[in-house]
């Protein structure tokens, strides 16, 4: 009668407890010099890519929201009524965005310039394209 189920081609190895873990690598190891190019040139290319308006607003997000919090628990003095830390956190974030962005993008062109390395152009915006 023919398999019915596709057998696997790897073989799976189980621990002691009797859960099972995956196979790791199985060719040559690496040697020293290769891995730490590896690692090298993965946060090369982490510090070189140009700051994004989305990380500068996951960044200005978490910091109004810890204040709505620092200001829920009564860091500044009494404690806030709600619609007041909602308001303070709002006002917070539309602050620390675009300043947060700046201030990165200001880091990153220093960077570059620093390294010697070239700073891409911006292309201008399409004017009346919808």
């Amino acid at each position: 009668m023919a398999q019915t189920k596709r057998k696997r081609r790897t073989k799976h190895r189980g621990n002691a407890a009797g859960s099972i873990e995956a196979r790791g690598r199985t060719g040559r190891k690496p040697t020293e010099s290769e891995r730490k190019t590896n690692l090298r040139d993965a946060r090369q290319d982490r510090r070189s890519a140009e700051p994004t308006w989305g990380a500068a607003a996951f960044r200005a997000g978490f910091a109004s929201i810890m204040l709505f919090v620092l200001f829920q628990i009564g860091i500044g003095g009494t404690k806030q009524s709600i619609a007041s830390s909602i308001v303070l956190a709002v006002l917070a974030f539309a602050l620390y965005w675009p300043l947060g962005y700046k201030f990165d993008h200001w880091l990153w062109r220093r960077r570059m310039l620093k390294e010697g390395r070239p700073i891409p152009e911006r292309k201008p915006a399409a004017k009346g394209k919808r």
